[in-house]
């Protein structure tokens, strides 16, 4: 019983601290230490993160699952990064104790940790982005087809958006004078009522119906009524 009420009550607390900070410059510095005990958990929770990381993994690669090659590249990634950030392999001396190794800068070239992060994980991230693409295209391919009424709308307005955002606006609609009572029915003016008003209205709407379901979860969690992040028993 207790391993379940206590954490919903220290949930609680601390949530309804937070509000109260914010809206209270009296209780400000409540908040700010709330926010202290907050990032020693973080640190607490990355370090959980980490076993749980070398755990998973080092099952995979012992008992030879699918896979088992990919999670023993994620552990030597793991290790060779951890050994370069601990011990700031390369490290740039720092001017105001040069003889110190440790005090040096190791985010940044020409240290170990720096470069892998600069010519390893910059490049595999904007590998992956690239690739995604093609899975974007191939997605809307198979999206837009015109089955129904949203999905002829949705269908002309992208069309009308790809038409618009390349050279194509000029050459179909170039012809119509800017200073026309036509110049509305040109491709770019056309995209440019799209996106700022009619894609504009659309995300607002989302980004409110996003705020109201956070508040409404955030009550359910300081009430006690979601107490999903508990074990089920």
């Amino acid at each position: 019983m207790l391993r379940r009420t206590i954490p919903i009550i220290i949930l609680s607390a601390t949530g309804t601290m937070l509000v109260v900070a914010y809206f209270s410059p009296f209780t400000l510095s409540w908040g700010e230490t709330v926010l202290d005990w907050f990032n020693i958990l973080a640190a607490v929770a990355f370090v959980l993160g980490a076993g749980n990381l070398l755990a998973v993994n080092l099952e995979k690669v012992s008992s030879r699952k699918a896979g088992w090659a990919y999670a023993a590249i994620t552990l030597l990634s793991f290790a060779a990064m951890f050994i370069f950030g601990i011990f700031k392999v390369g490290a740039v001396p720092n001017p105001s104790a040069p003889d110190v190794h440790l005090a040096g800068a190791y985010e940044g070239l020409p240290s170990a940790f720096g470069w892998m992060y600069e010519y390893v994980l910059s490049p595999l991230t904007a590998t992956m982005f690239a690739m995604l693409a093609f899975y974007v295209a191939s997605a809307a391919f198979r999206a837009f087809r015109a089955k129904n009424v949203e999905a002829i709308l949705l269908l002309g307005t992208a069309f009308i958006i790809l038409l618009g955002r390349t050279a194509a606006a000029t050459l179909l609609t170039g012809w119509i004078p800017v200073d026309s009572a036509f110049a509305v029915l040109r491709l770019d003016n056309v995209t440019t009522a799209v996106t700022e008003h009619v894609s504009t209205a659309g995300m607002r709407a989302i980004t409110i119906g996003i705020a109201l379901g956070v508040a409404a979860t955030s009550l359910r969690l300081l009430l006690g009524i979601d107490r999903s992040y508990l074990s089920k028993g």
